[in-house]
């Protein structure tokens, strides 16, 4: 495995993000009859916010992004969080980088005692990354597939 480090995200990191987020989750979307290219990007650049994402770099390059930001759900409890924008180059998927990035990041919300939410597309790989990590089947619909993660849950 690649050496690699988070870092805080910045305003300047938003483009090259949007940009990552079309490449990889173009065959996902493409195979749910879902793929825009505008609106894949824009719907990144409504959400994005540099507080609440890192981004993930190998060797000391651009590589990816992961961002933990407090649920906004009115069903949720304080101290949930939403773990989202979760992209790593393609290149780069299966090395290890990502297990390792998620397996740091879940230490620190056991640590915390956060639950974890997050959503991934019907029939997307991801899902099977975050199951190995104890997410489990909260709810699904025709497009998503909702998984949480209770403390500890590993």
């Amino acid at each position: 495995m690649a050496d690699w480090t988070i870092r805080q995200a910045t305003a300047a990191d938003l483009e090259p993000l949007a940009d990552l987020r079309a490449v990889v989750m173009r065959p996902d979307l493409e195979r749910l009859g879902r793929y825009d290219p505008h609106r894949v990007r824009q719907r990144l650049r409504d959400a994005y916010d540099p507080i609440h994402t890192w981004i993930i770099e190998v060797n000391g390059e651009f590589a990816g992004s992961v961002a933990l930001r407090p649920s906004q759900d009115a069903q949720d409890a304080q101290g949930v969080r939403r773990l989202e924008h979760f992209y790593l180059a393609p290149h780069l998927q299966g090395t290890g980088i990502g297990t390792a990035v998620l397996r740091d990041l879940l230490s620190r919300c056991d640590h915390d005692g956060t639950v974890v939410r997050l959503n991934v597309l019907q029939g997307s790989p991801a899902r099977r990354l975050y199951e190995r990590h104890g997410f489990t089947l909260e709810s699904e619909d025709p497009v998503d597939v909702f998984l949480v993660r209770e403390p500890g849950a590993g």
